[in-house]
C-alpha cells in the first residue's frame, strides 16, 4: 500500500505508538495515508479504537516477522 508518510514506533509501547500516530497525523492532510510501524502487538486493538473514536479511517494492518504495518487515512 502507498503511503504518504511513515511513522516508525518500533521499540516503543503503548500508549506511545498511538499518541505519535496522533501527533503525526496532524501534519497531513485530508486523503493523505500515514504508515505507522510497530512491534507492540497491542498497536492491533489499539489502532483500530483509535481510529473509531477519532473518525479516522483504518485501511490495513499488515503483520510480519513480529512488527506490524498500520495504513491509516486521514478523513478530517
Amino acid at each position: 500500500m502507498k503511503a504518504d508518510a511513515t511513522l516508525d514506533c518500533i521499540g516503543l509501547y503503548c500508549p506511545m505508538p498511538i499518541f505519535q500516530t496522533a501527533k503525526k497525523l496532524k501534519e497531513l492532510e485530508p486523503g493523505q495515508v500515514l504508515e505507522v510501524l510497530a512491534d507492540d502487538e497491542g498497536i492491533k486493538v489499539d489502532a483500530s479504537a483509535w481510529c473509531r473514536a477519532t473518525g479516522n479511517e483504518l485501511l490495513d494492518i499488515e503483520e510480519e516477522a513480529g512488527a506490524y504495518r498500520v495504513y491509516i487515512k486521514k478523513t478530517k
